[in-house]
């Protein structure tokens, strides 16, 4: 059966998503202006897919780039670097893999 992709995610999905606190995309939503969640009247976000893939760039280049600087993150994020896009890519990849090691542990364990 295929699975049916949301258009648009609420804050507390885009927290679990991108494991980024709500607090942290609040605050980045005023630092990066490629990162622009639809709010609805009542002031609650709304991701789209790409936003969450913005989210988790700038949280690759801060977490595992190690680049902290605002102004240098925003720069890495305008240059598009392949060789970036290229490792976050694999450490997703990798990420999932442990995460999925780590249930058959489990189950073995059992």
């Amino acid at each position: 059966m295929e699975e049916v992709r949301k258009q648009y995610y609420s804050l507390r999905e885009t927290e679990k998503e991108t494991g980024v606190p709500a607090s942290t995309l609040r605050y980045w939503e005023q630092q990066f202006e490629v990162l622009n969640p639809r709010k609805d009247g009542h002031g609650n976000r709304y991701y789209t897919r790409e936003d969450q893939e913005v989210v988790k760039r700038i949280k690759y280049i801060r977490d595992e780039l190690k680049i902290t600087r605002l102004e240098a993150i925003r720069r890495e994020l305008h240059s598009n670097s392949k060789h970036s896009d290229e490792r976050q890519a694999a450490l997703e990849i990798l990420l999932r893999v442990k995460d999925e090691l780590c249930e058959i542990r489990k189950m073995i364990k059992q």
